[in-house]
């Protein structure tokens, strides 16, 4: 790989996932897979063709080397893992269907990452040839060393140069080490310039509030963007905000779209619409926006073409099973373009 890297560093996990729609367990069985949402982040920008640095922690066994494996397998850089620890963390997760929500159980304490520290990790290298760094609100949430650890990311990154992004990703199972998401979130946000989120994060890691119901069946962009507005208000180095909108009908159907606003403009911009049907793994969307957007902006788009890709390519995401996005350029130009018919292609 060449020069100009976007590193990401937080947790993978092996996710352990039901058969189909079963209930955990309703089958004797389990799909082992890998997934995480800043190796998801990973994946889609190698997807894109860019050079994707990952950095975790991962014990030194064979599960260890078969994630490790993947991730090279996916065109990702892993040379910067470190193998230590005891564990690696686990989530189960059984799929809902219609008025059956999806569910997920975590079994990632004392995992590897959730246990490493600022020194047992070689900034220097991390940030080599590096342009972007990228983070997420779950990494502050596994534990005090791992908050730490994050803070301490964002301000050498930024120390360095680098564009830095924080995909909020309030995880409320994830908070029990003592401190709340807006007491530790606060201290990173002086050094983030992208912000991602949905319609919860803002308001439950930030402690911002807006008079809507979430996870509701019908959102309004116009709150968010007054939302949006206030954040960059709040945060003076923040110079982009993307919201997602998710409008839950079902758990295999929901209506998807964003809104994005940069430091300056007058007015937010609203990307088109997705009607979802039949999802078939809504798992890894979230990732899967912020990977494109963050090629998107890499790429020197105008934020309204960057928010457009990321919400076609999220929509991608939920017709493929895994945490991860495994669509092309093209594959998210032709739905861009108004190629949804299945058709075969030839």
């Amino acid at each position: 790989m060449g020069q100009n890297y976007i590193v990401t560093l937080g947790e993978i996990m092996l996710r352990l996932k039901s058969p189909g729609h079963e209930k955990l367990l309703q089958s004797p069985s389990l799909e082992a897979t890998f997934g995480g949402g800043e190796s998801n982040v990973a994946v889609s920008l190698a997807n894109y063709d860019l050079n994707a640095r990952y950095v975790t922690a991962l014990p030194a066994n064979s599960i260890g080397d078969s994630c490790v494996q993947f991730l090279r397998s996916m065109n990702v850089d892993t040379s910067c893992i470190i193998r230590q620890g005891d564990r690696m963390g686990v989530y189960f997760l059984e799929i809902g269907s219609g008025p059956r929500p999806s569910k997920v159980i975590y079994d990632r304490s004392h995992s590897a990452i959730s246990e490493a520290g600022i020194a047992d990790f070689d900034w220097d290298g991390i940030f080599k040839n590096a342009k972007w760094f990228h983070i997420t609100g779950i990494t502050p949430a596994l534990s005090q060393k791992n908050a730490d650890l994050s803070i301490f990311a964002v301000k050498k990154a930024k120390e360095k140069g680098l564009t830095v992004s924080c995909d909020l990703n309030f995880r409320k199972k994830l908070w029990k080490y003592g401190k709340s998401a807006p007491e530790v979130m606060a201290q990173l946000m002086p050094y983030i310039d992208v912000v991602i989120a949905n319609e919860e994060d803002i308001q439950k890691s930030l402690g911002m509030s807006i008079d809507q119901k979430i996870g509701g069946s019908k959102l309004s962009a116009e709150k968010y963007e007054n939302l949006a507005r206030h954040l960059l208000t709040s945060y003076s180095n923040v110079q982009t905000v993307a919201i997602t909108l998710r409008e839950s009908y079902s758990a295999d159907h929901n209506g998807w779209a964003a809104i994005g606003l940069s430091r300056g403009d007058s007015h937010a911009v609203f990307s088109k619409k997705y009607d979802l049907k039949d999802i078939v793994d809504r798992v890894g969307g979230g990732d899967s926006f912020g990977g494109a957007l963050i090629y998107g902006l890499f790429s020197k788009k105008p934020l309204q073409d960057a928010l457009e890709f990321a919400v076609a390519a999220s929509a991608l995401k939920h017709t493929i099973p895994g945490d991860i996005n495994r669509v092309s350029i093209a594959e998210v130009t032709a739905l861009m373009q108004g190629d949804s018919s299945g058709r075969v292609q030839r």
